[in-house]
């Protein structure tokens, strides 16, 4: 059995008293209702105005952002790369540009941030955003730890903002009549259900070293993380392959591809995790994973069982039906669904020739974003508001560290902690470098 010293936990600056008691504080299960607090959040807008929007990363991912907002009033972009935040003035040429969002995210010109930097900065940059009562959108997965997640949730509860994590599918409508064919029953009751994606982000040891380009604040990309050499490995891509700034595949694609069986069964917390895969290094993150959840039955909803496979650990075939190179696969007592982003198909063939779905009943998203906007403006919630994408988040960090331990965890979600291995449940946070810490 592994053993963990404080040092290797890299929870710096917490304690476990302190620990347990900010992250129990919300339940994940208890996340739906009405949050009153004392801090207002920015005024909500009439619908006609623009919401003035400060970006945190101005490439890649916050690209499609950018352009996705283009009709609200982009006011502010925060960038580490002056190759990139110049294209963004270029762009905006009246907008506010910094390096370090810790200078945006107070403005009073803003209304709303959208976060769109590698994972380790997504926890600092949304909880310093909403500590200032600014509405904002995260990139997936919401956050680098299980930890950060909860405290997130706690914090854009207490300030009654307006949330969406960036899980772009959601408000398909592959996904609507996936859901819709699931809650009918056509496959009868489901207790199993297959996740895979088939990306690659995987790295042996750290990568060599080299100088940082003069464009880049080295500094100010590391953040929180634990300081060391810059590496063209790093940035502007690659930082996934590795623990310190990413989750792997898992981390990267699962919130998308779980995000359909969360949605269809309503689960919300597991209580077992186990991992298979290579054995776990302290940098890279592995070339393939199999994880396998155990949501307990709630309700009149059976137990789950969720199976995740990225990687080299795609089967070809699960219970017959070809995977391809992303989707889900639902198990129930009648036959079983195959979906991806934008189709589905039924199996066994020939017992669903006939099949006609249900008539749609979950309405249309206006758009992943627009959703986001309209409760800006004091609308309805948006449907990958932080009480939703929170539950998910954390199950797809928990596989992460489910692989790290290198044994099953009986997770307790209620309770924040991993019930058959206590002193590992100080792994569910990290060390943060100094100056960075989370915001009390």
């Amino acid at each position: 059995m592994k053993s963990f010293s404080h040092n290797t936990l890299g929870t710096k600056g917490i304690s476990r008293r302190e620990f347990l008691r900010s992250t129990t504080a919300v339940g994940v299960g208890a996340t739906v209702g009405g949050v009153w607090s004392s801090r207002s959040a920015v005024a909500s807008k009439a619908v006609s105005e623009k919401v003035s929007i400060g970006f945190v990363g101005t490439a890649n991912q916050a690209r499609y952002s950018i352009s996705s907002l283009a009709n609200q009033n982009l006011a502010a972009f925060c960038d580490v790369d002056s190759i990139f935040l110049g294209k963004a003035k270029e762009e905006y040429p009246q907008a506010y540009v910094c390096s370090d969002f810790r200078r945006m995210v107070d403005r009073k010109d803003l209304d709303a941030i959208v976060v769109a930097s590698p994972d380790h900065l997504h926890a600092p940059a949304t909880l310093a955003a909403i500590a200032c009562g600014k509405h904002v959108y995260c990139e997936k997965p919401l956050t680098h730890t299980v930890y950060e997640a909860r405290r997130v949730l706690q914090a854009a509860q207490k300030a009654n903002v307006a949330t969406q994590m960036g899980t772009q599918i959601h408000a398909d409508s592959n996904y609507r009549r996936v859901v819709e064919i699931i809650r009918s029953g056509a496959i009868g009751t489901v207790t199993a259900a297959h996740n895979w994606a088939g990306r690659a982000w995987s790295a042996e040891g750290r990568p060599p070293e080299s100088g940082a380009p003069s464009t880049l604040d080295w500094n100010l990309w590391l953040g929180p993380a634990i300081e060391r050499p810059y590496s063209v490995d790093y940035h502007p891509a690659n930082w996934r392959k590795y623990r310190a700034f990413g989750g792997g595949n898992l981390g990267d694609m699962g919130c998308h591809h779980m995000d359909l069986s969360f949605w269809a069964l309503s689960l919300d917390a597991p209580t077992r995790i186990e991992s298979f895969g290579p054995p776990a290094e302290a940098e890279g993150c592995p070339h393939g994973l199999k994880v396998q959840y155990l949501f307990p039955s709630r309700g009149s909803r059976p137990a789950v069982s969720l199976n995740w496979y990225d990687g080299d650990r795609i089967p070809e075939e699960i219970l017959s039906v070809p995977t391809g190179g992303g989707g889900t696969l639902f198990v129930g007592t009648k036959g079983m669904l195959r979906a991806d982003y934008s189709s589905w198909k039924l199996y066994p063939e020939s017992e669903f020739a006939d099949y006609k779905p249900p008539a749609p009943s979950i309405p249309e998203s206006i758009g992943h974003h627009a959703e986001w906007i309209a409760a800006c403006k004091g609308g309805e919630k948006a449907l990958c508001n932080f009480s939703y994408a929170v539950p998910l988040t954390e199950a797809v960090l928990l596989g992460v560290l489910a692989h790290r331990i290198g044994m099953p965890i009986e997770w307790n979600s209620k309770e924040f902690t991993i019930a058959n291995r206590p002193d590992a449940s100080m792994l569910l946070s990290k060390e943060y470098r100094k100056g960075w810490e989370l915001p009390s």
